[in-house]
């Protein structure tokens, strides 16, 4: 009698495939929802709020800069803090604004353009930045724009890109609040925005 191996062959064969498609999926899910590998604890939660932060260009705007051998270099003890508080403000071209221009401090912690002068917010964990925040004060600025996360309070000033962020997952914004309140708290009230009939 002749034996057909084919079938027992095709049929392992689809079990493996279907077997795998399934690890595949559930460690897919898995890194989706951040349980990879981890429980979420406060530690890596604060890992990938680090992360998050360099990746998203917080440094770009709301870290000091200093010039160095290869460009602007982060001022490691005013790190997050903010346009510093003792800098004078520049005045800006306002004709060249007028013309609807923008333009930057040379370490890009202030703005000018149409709207007026903003300056980048402290972030660090002192009173004077974000120490007495809550949770959801935090999302409601980074999501929806809100200044302090206030419900009544103004809309944030340009360049501030928290409309890239609105549909931000919940986990990233903790992880990036729980990193925030970790680091060095510095001492800075960041000066109020200048409307442009008083550039």
């Amino acid at each position: 009698m002749k034996t057909n191996y084919h079938v027992p062959v095709a049929v392992f064969a689809i079990a493996v495939s279907l077997t795998m498609l399934s690890c595949v999926n559930k460690e897919h899910q898995s890194v989706e929802s951040g349980t990879a590998d981890k429980p979420v604890t406060v530690e890596n939660a604060v890992e990938h709020g680090e992360y998050l932060v360099n990746i998203l260009g917080c440094h770009d705007c709301h870290s000091p800069k200093k010039m160095g051998e290869n460009g602007p270099e982060i001022i490691p003890e005013l790190m997050l803090s903010g346009y510093p508080a003792d800098r004078p403000i520049v005045d800006f071209d306002s004709e060249l604004i007028k013309e609807g221009f923008a333009m930057f401090y040379p370490d890009l912690t202030a703005a000018a353009g149409p709207w007026g002068i903003s300056f980048a917010g402290n972030l660090t964990p002192d009173e004077t930045g974000i120490g007495n925040w809550t949770q959801e004060q935090f999302k409601k600025a980074l999501t929806e724009g809100r200044f302090k996360g206030l419900d009544n309070g103004r809309m944030m000033m340009p360049p501030m890109p928290w409309i890239n962020y609105a549909e931000m997952k919940d986990e990233d914004v903790y992880a990036i609040f729980v990193y925030l309140n970790s680091i060095e708290p510095v001492e800075n009230i960041v000066p109020a925005p200048v409307s442009p009939d008083n550039m």
